[in-house]
């Protein structure tokens, strides 16, 4: 019974038999943010809006690699839809890995990254400092469910990504997108549930330019690779784990 009702609480899309997710390259965000971070500052230094942050130049071998591993792949398994998140990181990879030239290639702003309100730019410490309120109210609530002001909970995003999901109209699909979508497609399409998918995002980070796949078996979405950075590695770039703020999880609070 148990088996039955995860088939029937897992997403559908259509025709889809394999869905992929590429995480964008190390972003200069990413970089100010562990800069921020590690010193103790209030607030990460970045000028741009969040969309329009672009990749670092690791970042930028990081697609070049993931460029190298995707023209190698064998016909029968490169994808015949790719749909990107409209943020400049995530175009700049999907740009370095497929070209511009993919016969179905769009941008869909359902996979942008989470929206953080008030909370925009503020580090660990920052938040703590400017606003102690939203801190306690996160732990209280958790990750999940936790909406800052003017901003967007994990269930949020959860919602607009099933609702791209449920639209796509390829066999094979390959996404761009961000750290937090990785885990929601695991929520998604394996039913995790959202207890041990905090507790996994809170002891996990997802790699710059790594893939994670899942194939549909007998109705049932099958993780396939997680977080691989193989590809990576064989060329000689060097991954790197920076963490999204969007995806940050506080530990629970005291019962």
């Amino acid at each position: 019974m148990r088996r039955r009702s995860a088939k029937l609480a897992q997403v559908d899309s259509l025709g889809a038999d394999w869905i992929g997710l590429i995480r964008h390259g190390e972003s200069t965000g990413n970089v100010a943010r562990e800069v921020a971070e590690s010193a103790g500052d209030e607030v990460v230094d970045i000028p741009e809006r969040d969309p329009d942050v672009p990749l670092s130049a690791r970042g930028e071998e990081q697609g070049r690699a993931l460029g190298r591993w995707f023209a190698a792949l064998p016909d029968e398994r490169r994808p015949d839809l790719v749909v990107c998140s409209p943020y400049r990181r995530a175009i700049d990879t999907a740009r370095l890995t497929v070209g511009g030239h993919h016969p179905r290639a769009r941008v869909d702003e359902r996979l942008r990254d989470r929206e953080l309100g008030v909370l925009d730019l503020l580090t660990t410490r920052g938040v703590a400092l400017r606003h102690p309120e939203e801190r306690a109210r996160e732990r209280r609530l958790g990750k999940f469910y936790y909406r800052p002001p003017g901003g967007e909970s994990w269930a949020d995003v959860a919602l607009r990504l099933r609702s791209l999901l449920r639209d796509l109209d390829g066999r094979r699909v390959l996404l761009f997108g961000h750290e937090l979508q990785a885990y929601l497609l695991r929520y998604l399409l394996e039913c995790l549930p959202e207890p041990d998918l905090a507790a996994f995002a809170r002891n996990t980070v997802v790699p710059n330019a790594s893939v994670t796949s899942w194939r549909r078996e007998d109705g049932v979405w099958v993780l396939e690779r997680e977080f691989e950075t193989d590809h990576l590695v064989e060329q000689g770039v060097e991954p790197t784990a920076s963490e999204d703020q969007s995806t940050r999880a506080p530990e629970p609070s005291a019962r």
